[in-house]
Order: C-alpha cells, then structure tokens, then sequence
C-alpha cells in the first residue's frame, strides 16, 4: 500500500521539476535572445581592440573602415490622395492599368452616382502595391488628374517583428522539450497534464506565427486609398421631341387604365356590400315614413275648418 502511494507522487514531482525548469529556459532564453545583440556587438568591438596595432593612425583608418550595421527598418507605409479628374470611368480604368503593371492588388472600388445635376460623380479606390513601388506608382496615378491631397504615412514594426520572431523561436523550444517529457512520463495523470501544455503551447505558436506573417505582409506591401472626382457636374441632355410625346403618351394611358381599374374595383366593392346599402336605404325610408305618418302637424283634426 505504502509504494503505490509513493510512486504517482514522484511522477508528479518528477514532471513538475521538468515543467518548471522548462519555463525557466524559456524565459530565460527569450531575455537573452531579446539582448541578443548587444553582447555581440561589445564583443566583437573588444575583440577589434585586442587586434588593433598600436598606432593612433591605423586605428583611425580600421575605425572608419568598419561602420557599425544597422538593421533594415520595417515600415508599414499607407498612402492617400484626392485627385480631379475629367471623367471618372476612364479614370478608374487608367488605375487598373497601372496596378497591373505594378503587380499590385485593386481591393476596394466604391461609385457614387450623382442623383442631380448640382452633384460630381465620385469614386474610392483601395489599392495594394509592393513597398517599393509606392513612390513610382504615386507618381503615374498623380497624372491622371489635378493633385488635390497627397498623404504618406509610416509606422516602425522592427521591433514587433523581432519579438514576435523571439517568442516564436522559444515556443518552439519549449514545445521539444515538452515532447522529451511526454515520452518520459509514466502514468497516464502526468501523460495527459504534459499533452494539455503542449496543446496550448502549438495553439500559442499558431497565433504568433498568424501574426507575424500578417506584419511581414503588411511590410512587403503598401496601400493606397485612391479618392477621384469628376471635375464638373454631370448633366443629362434633354431627351428629344418624339421621345417625351411618346412619354407623355404612355403616361396618358397608363394614367387612363389606372383610372378605369379604379372604377371597375369600386363597381365590385358596391356589388359585394349591397345587400348592407339596401338595408341602409331601407332603414332611411322606413324612418322618414314614420316621421311623417306621427308628426302632430299632420295627424292634427281640422277643427278650424268646422268652427268656421
């Protein structure tokens, strides 16, 4: 009784020790990645002292000759501009041809129609085009029309990509050596606590990953919000003779079988309700016929007529 006790508690124990001293490493291992860098850097500038010559002069020449490296910024650039243009249609048109010579992408297009004539006929386009080519691209659109606004904006990723890259390299670390452990454990209790943390670690590496690819996207590729408007107002000719008598005409008749099927239909209402009308007009009658017979000005004698 006394040794089946002991052994799952050394199990849990044993599993417990190894969980720990695995988010131990990774934690430590994520701050020393994060500071990466520098201790790398202070190393090879000691290690360029220690093999410098002593002369002040060919230690000016190696310090000018050996700049430090700086990594590539990662920016997420976005454009807009507003541009007056001729005709709205062929602009967009215009647009399309440029995004596919650039290799870019036409994700949004939004018309409005101008509902009168004091209104200008506007359109939205959304655009994605390689980083690169954002300038170029600005440059051929910026012909199209008169310029009214144009916006550039940016924003530094590099050290969200970075972190992201980290965290991912540790997870993947951690989840080795949860598998290690798995394949150590005994009882199925320890089996089933070290697969649910290495679920949640693959489900955490899913995410970061989503992430990074999505930041790493948004680098490769700008956007470019596109507004055009047309430079006068849209007028619509007046329509010719034949075409507004023919108008008028059709108008007239439509106008005349309305009528008619009006009438038709209250024709139909009268002969369903008439039995309750002929009962109306009866009671009318009947009430004017009494009213008659019992009124005192004529059911009075002539009593003049025989004192005379």
């Amino acid at each position: 009784m006394y040794t089946s006790i002991k052994l799952p508690r050394t199990s849990a124990l044993f599993v417990s020790t190894l969980l720990g001293g695995v988010i131990f490493t990774s934690c430590a291992s994520s701050h020393q990645s994060a500071n990466q860098a520098i201790p790398q850097v202070a190393a090879d500038g000691m290690a360029n002292k220690a093999m410098a010559p002593a002369s002040e002069s060919s230690l000016s020449q190696n310090t000018q000759a050996a700049p430090i490296a700086r990594s590539r910024t990662q920016l997420i650039k976005k454009a807009a501009m507003s541009l007056t243009v001729n005709s709205v249609d062929q602009s967009i048109d215009a647009v399309s041809q440029i995004i596919n010579k650039q290799q870019g992408d036409l994700i949004g297009l939004q018309e409005q129609q101008p509902k009168n004539d004091s209104r200008r006929y506007t359109a939205t386009i959304q655009l994605r085009i390689p980083e690169n080519l954002l300038e170029p691209t600005l440059e051929q659109i910026a012909k199209l029309g008169t310029v009214e606004s144009r916006n550039i904006t940016a924003g530094d990723v590099g050290d969200r990509l970075v972190d992201f890259q980290a965290r991912l390299t540790n997870l993947e670390k951690t989840e080795v050596n949860l598998q290690k452990i798995m394949d150590r454990a005994g009882s199925i209790r320890d089996v089933l606590s070290v697969a649910q943390e290495l679920n949640n670690v693959r489900q955490t590496i899913e995410q970061i990953n989503a992430q990074l690819k999505s930041l790493q996207n948004q680098v490769a590729y700008s956007t470019i919000t596109l507004n055009l408007e047309a430079a006068v107002s849209s007028t619509s000719p007046q329509p010719a003779f034949s075409l507004q008598v023919q108008e008028t005409w059709n108008n007239s008749t439509h106008s005349l079988s309305a009528f008619s099927v009006g009438l038709l239909k209250l024709g139909i209402w009268l002969i369903v309700y008439s039995p309750y009308l002929l009962i109306f007009v009866a009671l009318i009658y009947g009430f004017n016929r009494w009213r008659r017979t019992h009124s005192p000005r004529l059911t009075q004698t002539p009593q003049s007529t025989t004192s005379e």
